[in-house]
């Protein structure tokens, strides 16, 4: 992992006193809230529907048990004794008080660690691939450059009142973990020629206006990459609206341009900034490599797991569905659940923060990500330490075996907490995932990503779900609509809407019937749903929520 140097040290603390005087002004009168709302947010501090919440970053998704059990901490001292794992990789905290903020900052600061930049109209939290230097698909670890990324952009004097956010993540495999299509840039690290670059990706995003991201160049050596960023970037901060916020990212300003526009422009601004850099970010680069060596992998035999998994069925679920292959022998990647059927989607207890930072130092090479769908993995587990493994998860509440099934279902906080939702989002996952607990049809069903968000603002990415659940409001009334067929990967598709929406005590109904037409119609269990929904087109699934006015009174 990544380490401080004296520079970061530094600069974080001087954030964190300036942010306390600031809070000190704001309490004190001093500062309106008008005057102290830019200040709060570009230090990650919300006003929400009922409470201040500080949302903190966690760069490229990377914790070391340190940082967790710290995280755990802050949870049970400043809060109600929880955090939010978020689609940004970030944490949240719904519940601080005012006063208390410049302590939590100063916590976050003994661990390396800080709120800056995850608000405001600035480049945010710059995200990656959450298998990260353990995937067997990897071409190149992207933490690297993610954190090259996350030096240059934090606090760039060009980039702090950008037109709107600014969103950045870097895959270096094969398979799209990252969704990278829907970020303003996304980073495709690739080999050409026995040389590792990137895939420039630009105009991606979701919202209002769901956009699937363009290739804007093909391939930038690294040598290249942070002039290309910075030109790109340049280019989008004149050109962009400022006019109108729903016009703003750069998605809109790709389209209205057009691709071959903006490519011009960036390569004539990259140009001008290119001899700018003069190699210091190479060297900065070389440092940081040095930084996310692998782990000393370990060789041990098998035979505790390979036991486990021949006899005992509850074990072999969860490492059916919650282990992924490794680039190393004999190890896994273990993904822990924080969407047990029931709770609210990426909430963590401190004591659960405990254990998972506990079984990253007893087992796992003190390492831990936190994904994109809301979930905590271990990185590098031995497969004999795995029996162990999933007994801590089980007395923790951590074992549900449901990555990539319905239960572990994406969902933003929706009216709950958020003073932008127009709908609840929270409920209608906990009763969608309690419903098909209760049915048992979850492993029947098999792989199903289900998003679901409160607002168009789409923070739960419902736009990119196989199943994707909107909330609206409407004269008062929670309505949801429904979309299917969407995907994140690498295919990036955005997904259909179905019709009109439904009412907040018909959505699970609905998605029921969806998937009882699915389990009907596919030609084999192999066959998934989003693989049926290609095959089949809409139509059969639009006659099972829309059913003729005559079949409805019939069924009453």
């Amino acid at each position: 992992m990544y380490k401080y140097n004296d520079f970061d040290e530094a600069f974080v603390r001087e954030r964190v006193a300036q942010f306390s005087a600031q809070v000190a002004r704001r309490i004190d009168g001093s500062l309106t809230e008008e005057e102290f709302r830019p200040l709060r947010l570009m230090n990650g501090l919300y006003l929400q529907l009922h409470a201040y919440m500080l949302r903190v970053a966690i760069p490229y998704g990377t914790l070391n048990s340190g940082q967790m059990d710290q995280l755990a901490h802050i949870a049970e001292t400043y809060d109600r004794g929880y955090g939010h794992f978020t689609t940004r990789q970030n944490i949240q905290y719904n519940w601080p008080k005012l006063p208390d903020v410049p302590a939590i900052l100063t916590d976050l600061a003994d661990v390396e660690m800080h709120a800056i930049q995850t608000s405001g109209n600035t480049i945010r939290n710059v995200t990656a691939d959450h298998f990260a230097g353990a995937a067997a698909d990897e071409v190149a670890d992207p933490r690297p450059v993610a954190e090259l990324v996350r030096q240059w952009s934090t606090d760039h004097p060009e980039f702090q009142f950008l037109p709107r956010k600014f969103k950045i993540a870097v895959s270096g495999a094969k398979a799209d973990r990252a969704v990278i299509k829907a970020h303003d840039i996304g980073l495709y690290l690739r080999e050409q020629d026995g040389e590792i670059g990137a895939q420039i990706i630009v105009g991606g995003g979701l919202g209002r206006t769901p956009m699937v991201g363009k290739v804007l160049k093909d391939f930038v050596s690294l040598a290249d990459l942070l002039p290309y960023l910075e030109a790109t970037v340049s280019v989008w901060n004149l050109l962009g609206r400022r006019d109108n916020k729903y016009k703003a990212r750069i998605k809109i300003t790709v389209h209205e341009h057009g691709i071959e526009d903006i490519r011009a422009r960036v390569e004539a601004r990259f140009a001008q900034v290119k001899p700018l850099f003069g190699g210091i970010d190479m060297a900065m680069l070389e440092e940081i490599k040095a930084a996310f060596a692998p782990p000393a992998f370990v060789e041990a035999a098998t035979e505790a797991y390979d036991r486990a998994y021949a006899t005992d069925a509850v074990f072999r679920a969860w490492a059916d569905t919650n282990l992924s292959a490794h680039r190393a022998p004999g190890y896994a990647i273990a993904t822990v659940s924080i969407k047990t059927p029931g709770q609210t989607p990426g909430d963590a207890s401190a004591d659960q923060m405990r254990v998972l930072a506990q079984l990253a130092r007893d087992y796992g090479h003190d390492e831990l990500r936190i994904s994109h769908e809301q979930n905590v993995i271990l990185p590098h587990v031995h497969k004999s330490d795995l029996p162990a493994i999933h007994a801590a998860l089980k007395e923790a509440g951590l074992a549900a075996a449901n990555i990539g099934l319905v239960s572990d279902i994406i969902a933003c906080p929706g009216m709950d907490y958020c003073a932008l939702a127009t709908a609840r989002s929270i409920p209608v996952a906990q009763g969608i995932a309690t419903r098909f607990d209760e049915l048992k049809l979850e492993h029947e069903i098999g792989p199903l990503k289900i998003k679901i968000s409160g607002c168009i603002n789409a923070c739960g990415h419902h736009h990119v779900g196989h199943i994707g659940i909107l909330g609206l409001d409407r004269a008062g009334v929670e309505n949801y609509q429904i979309t299917l067929g969407g995907d994140g990967t690498e295919d990036m598709v955005i997904g259909e809407r179905t019709g009109p929406g439904f009412a907040y005590d018909e959505i699970i109904p609905a998605i029921e019937r969806i998937l009882a037409t699915y389990l009907e119609l596919r030609e084999a269990p192999e066959e998934t749903f989003l693989e049926a929904y290609r095959r089949l087109g809409m139509a059969p699934f639009k006659d099972a929520l829309y059913p003729p006015k005559e079949e409805k009174a019939n069924a009453a």
